[in-house]
This record gives structure tokens, sequence and C-alpha cells, in this order.
């Protein structure tokens, strides 16, 4: 079996944050990446590693792949044009807006579904609203809304993945092709400012849901074959590509026994376990080190033993992080290398920011 884990912000983004680097435990993590062959590329999200690893190009169209990966998949993308339109808080800190997404605020189906009908009432002409969980919304745009690949050639908006819990400058490209759209999303932010729904929540002191993250516009591209036979995630994403390219998927599983008790008949499963991300996003060390320590226990450290002993060929763990996107290939006599001895994280992680 040649493995491949793929962990976004596997590395803590802040380098002299002592409070979260200092005293991780996690010997296993430590020896395997201190035995494996190192690459580095430039940093990237995780839905660009994803879409890299499934041989798409930049760009891909994020929300028609996501949309196939639903878990309870009541909508096929087909040929239509989609852009993932996912609820968002805005607040404005120090001249920037800052952008919270459903998982700083908690959002329920109901408000989302009553949000979204009050969308579709009021801009039907330029699409349909779908709601395929309360924290993921897609639009599906109407072809005459004059809204297509060539009017949003130049729309280049990054994952909300990448953007949660930090500034920025604008909510759109300020080109020609995105005019259409900031005049949409204008029109969504009124009608949710004065939404009830928002306003009940905010007589109960939650955060309104006063804009859209629009991103990963297009449609499903022409079927690219994979290298991967198994696909094990609850990443949406990740089980859309899958799916486009005929890999099986499934759910992912507790741990690595579990995975080898389930895969045994796969020679190259990928499992995306992106349970650090949200701690990166929100700057919370004390999730990140729980976090990390689950991790090490459920995956790294089982997996350090099936490579010494031979029941997995080849590990590969990939990581989108704020230094780099960083992959580590390790084999079984990588494993034997004693003289490369494990260094902590927060050290790697220093070394990591001075390139």
């Amino acid at each position: 079996m040649q493995l491949t884990l793929l962990v976004p912000e596997l590395i803590w983004p802040e380098p002299d944050d002592r409070d979260t680097l200092e005293g991780l435990v996690c010997p296993a993590l430590n020896t395997l990446l201190a035995r494996s062959q190192r690459k580095r590329r430039p940093p990237q999200s995780l839905e660009a590693t994803l879409t890299d690893a499934f041989g798409h190009p930049e760009g891909a169209p994020y929300a028609a792949f996501r949309l196939l990966g639903e878990l309870e998949k009541r909508i096929d993308p087909a040929n239509d044009y989609w852009i993932a339109a996912d609820p968002v808080h805005l607040r404005f800190h120090q001249e920037r807006l800052i952008v919270a997404d459903s998982g700083s605020f908690g959002i329920s189906l109901a408000e989302a579904k009553a949000l979204a009908d009050a969308l579709n009432r009021q801009l039907s002409d330029v699409g349909r609203f779908h709601v395929a969980t309360a924290e993921r919304w897609y639009l599906q745009l109407a072809a005459s809304a004059g809204l297509d690949a060539a009017a949003l050639s130049g729309f280049n908006v990054p994952p909300l993945s990448a953007v949660a819990g930090r500034r920025i400058e604008r909510l759109l490209p300020e080109t020609a092709q995105a005019r259409e759209l900031r005049k949409l999303l204008n029109e969504a932010q009124m009608l949710l400012h004065t939404h009830a729904t928002n306003q009940q929540r905010e007589s109960e002191g939650r955060l309104p849901i006063n804009s859209l993250w629009l991103w990963g516009a297009g449609s499903l591209p022409p079927r690219i074959d994979s290298n991967f036979d198994g696909v094990w995630s609850s990443n949406p994403l990740a089980l859309g590509l899958a799916r486009a390219a005929g890999v099986p998927t499934h759910p992912l599983p507790l741990d690595a026994a579990t995975l080898f008790a389930h895969a045994a008949a796969q020679t190259s499963p990928l499992v995306v376990l992106d349970e650090l991300l949200g701690a990166a996003q929100y700057e919370n060390g004390e999730a990140y080190r729980a976090g990390l320590n689950g991790l090490e226990s459920r995956w790294f450290a089982p997996l350090r033993r099936a490579l010494t002993t031979g029941r997995i060929g080849q590990l590969r763990i990939e990581a989108s992080t704020a230094y780099a996107t960083l992959a580590w290939e390790s084999r079984r006599r990588d494993q034997w290398k004693l003289w490369r001895r494990p260094q902590p994280l927060a050290v790697l992680a220093k070394a990591l920011a001075k390139g």
C-alpha cells in the first residue's frame, strides 16, 4: 500500500508562538518527518492542494466539484455553472474586513433555508441558491443572467478556508467581469441585513449572517483519471473530486487501524485529515494542540509502526501550510536512517519560516 495523508495546517503558522509549539509531544510524527524526503512548493489553499492531487489546474471549478461530493447529494451539477455562496459574517477592523465562516458563529439548517428562500425570491433573475448543508450554499447561475465562463474569466477569489479569520481588502475582484457579481452581492447583503432571521440572531446576542463568500465558479470539466483507488474523507471537495474521477469514496475512518481493516485491497488510498484547519484559521493554539495529540495517537504512531514493519510500503504526508505546501515521502528503509534525528515542531516551524 502507498498511502497518502493530506493534513492541512500540520505545522502551526506562528513560529514564535511558544505557548502553542513548546512542549508538543508527538514523537511518531517528529520521527516520520525527520526520516522522510521533503519537498516544498509555494503556499496554497487546501482546495488547491486537493485539485492538484487529482490533476486539475489552478482555478478549478471548486463549487461544482464540492457539490458533487455532498454526502446527501440531491442536486446533480451536470453541465450547469455553479458558484459556492457560503454564509459569512463580515466586520471591520483597522480599516479592513475580517471574514468569519460558520465555524465561528453557528447556523441552523432552518436559518440557512429561510435566508436562501428569501434570496431566491429577490434574486431569481440571477439564478437559484441551494442549501446543501447549513454551512455550504451554492448558486446555480441562470443561463439568462449572462454570467458564464467567458463573462467570469477573470473571477479569481480564494476559497473561504483561505480567508476565514483573516483580514481582507475586498470581497470580489474589481474587474469588469465581476461587475454583475458585485451587484448581486450588494443586493444580497441588503436583504440579509434586514431579514428577520438576522434580527432574531442579533437580539439573542449572536452574529448575523450579513454576507456571502462567492468563490469557485465554474462547471464540471471532462473526467481526469486518478492514481488513487480510494478516498477516505469527510471533506466534500475531496469526495467530489474522487467521484468525478470514478474513484470509490468512503467515510473518514476513526484511526489507522480502522483504515487498515477496510482498505486492505486498496493500493493507493488518500486520507484527508483536516481537523487542524479551523484551529489555525482562528489562531486557537489549544485546539491545535489537542487536535495534533489526537492525530499522533490515532494516525501517526500506528502508521509509523506499519511503515517500519512493512504493512505499508510508502507513506506520503502532504500539508498546505502558511510556510509552503509541504510533502514528506518515506519508505520502510528510510525509517531505519537513525542518524536523521527527530526535531520538535517548534524547531521545524522556525526553519520553515526562514525559507
